[in-house]
């Protein structure tokens, strides 16, 4: 038994303008329209618009919000916000994760603090319902509500640096949208009974919420609104983006460009195996001494975890990247010791004299010619050091690749809008 597909709201106008549709979860996605290279090469030099309403939320209300988010997930919300550490505010959100009693990673998720007893979690496709009865089946005796809003609200990211311009001439008052728009803060609400629903409003009246956040490592933001709203807000972006360079983009380039940013697409970057060990530690309530600075569910299983395997990040040295659904890792001696996780091409990157530079690095060398470099996550048995190499074989090829701290250099998403204006 074969169970159809879903659709985003944005499904005819990708099939209208040349889009490949591919099967993406329960989804019919665009995977690229003319090419999936300019499409990430676009993301970094001027902006791209991403359809992301198949990802999916939920609201928490009531005045056990707080309580029930704080025990569940992996942040401290009273620690979380800036160099400071400061407590979540109304208008912040944090990234972070959901687990299980093992340690063990449900998904991955930005957490939004609407007001003291309302949030919005955000998290991948699929796991609207699933992250809902997690927190349902955690709430115990406190008083709170939580909605799955699956297939309820359009969602659309614009990433790059053309991205400010291009929200200055859709959205009503601008100027007072984007004054004090940290990294990782939000405005408006996509509910028009919200109180907060004036904050931020297409020109046309439509409400929204506006959050400086995204999945690619680039300046831009991701976008809520009612689902009826979905289509015209797109084609409102895609028109005013138009004298910036700004094209709809796909999932290839999503992709490619969260991998070179460092960031996991879960299920499988991060999965049923212990959420420990890996590049993402700002995602746990680490303290200076390396413990927590809260319990959560899940924290007793972390900090037990002896055996945990290592998730590290690798670049390659050209373009070339291997299969990596059935893809080893090897010492160069031959030894197998864990499997690839990712293996995608950032094409806004090259090495040159031991260093990596972008399209967007201001001082890379002037006969640097960038044709694009592998990356991506291993799972192995202990950790490297980085400047380690390894090989990856699938069962065509095999690559030598260099384990690293980071990959795209210059991203430009805790950059100061005004730079950008």
């Amino acid at each position: 038994m074969t169970t159809e597909k879903k659709k985003t709201p944005l499904f005819d106008w990708h099939t209208q303008n040349g889009a490949n549709m591919v099967e993406f979860g329960d989804y019919v996605m665009p995977v690229w329209y003319a090419s999936a290279k300019d499409e990430h090469m676009a993301v970094v030099t001027h902006a791209g618009l991403f359809d992301t309403s198949h990802m999916a939320a939920v609201r928490v209300l009531g005045p056990g919000a707080f309580g029930l988010i704080q025990w569940c997930f992996t942040r401290n919300l009273d620690s979380c916000v800036g160099k400071e550490n400061a407590p979540i505010a109304p208008g912040k959100c944090v990234y972070g994760a959901f687990l299980n009693e093992r340690g063990q990673a449900i998904d991955d998720s930005i957490v939004y603090k609407i007001k003291d007893e309302e949030f919005l979690v955000v998290v991948n496709a699929g796991m609207g319902g699933v992250v809902a009865a997690h927190l349902k089946a955690n709430k115990k005796s406190l008083r709170v509500e939580c909605i799955d809003l699956t297939d309820k609200l359009g969602k659309i990211d614009i990433q790059g640096p053309s991205a400010i311009k291009t929200m200055q001439k859709v959205l009503k008052s601008p100027e007072a949208v984007f004054d004090k728009l940290t990294y990782f803060s939000a405005k408006g609400h996509f509910d028009p009974s919200s109180e907060f629903a004036g904050g931020v409003r297409f020109l046309d009246g439509t409400p929204l919420l506006l959050s400086r956040s995204g999945y690619t490592g680039e300046v831009g933001f991701e976008l809520f609104v009612e689902r009826e709203h979905t289509v015209k807000a797109w084609e409102t972006l895609v028109e005013a983006g138009r004298e910036f360079g700004v094209i709809a983009c796909g999932l290839a380039a999503r992709d490619s460009l969260r991998t070179g940013a460092v960031l996991p697409l879960s299920h499988q970057d991060i999965g049923p195996w212990t959420y420990y060990h890996h590049p993402w530690p700002f995602a746990l309530p680490f303290n200076q001494a390396g413990g927590f600075t809260k319990k959560f569910l899940g924290s007793d299983a972390l900090e037990k975890a002896t055996e945990a395997p290592y998730t590290l990040t690798f670049v390659g040295n050209d373009l070339r990247k291997i299969d990596a659904h059935e893809a080893a890792v090897f010492e160069l001696n031959g030894n197998e010791i864990g499997k690839v996780l990712t293996c995608a091409t950032d094409m806004a990157i090259g090495r040159y004299g031991g260093r990596i530079y972008s399209v967007a690095t201001p001082d890379k060398p002037e006969d640097l010619k960038i044709k694009g470099l592998s990356c991506g996550f291993i799972k192995v048995t202990s950790n490297l050091p980085p400047g380690t190499v390894v090989e990856l074989k699938d069962r065509k090829r095999a690559i030598q690749v260099v384990i690293e701290t980071d990959v795209r250099p210059d991203r430009t998403a805790r950059k100061a809008l005004k730079n950008f204006l």
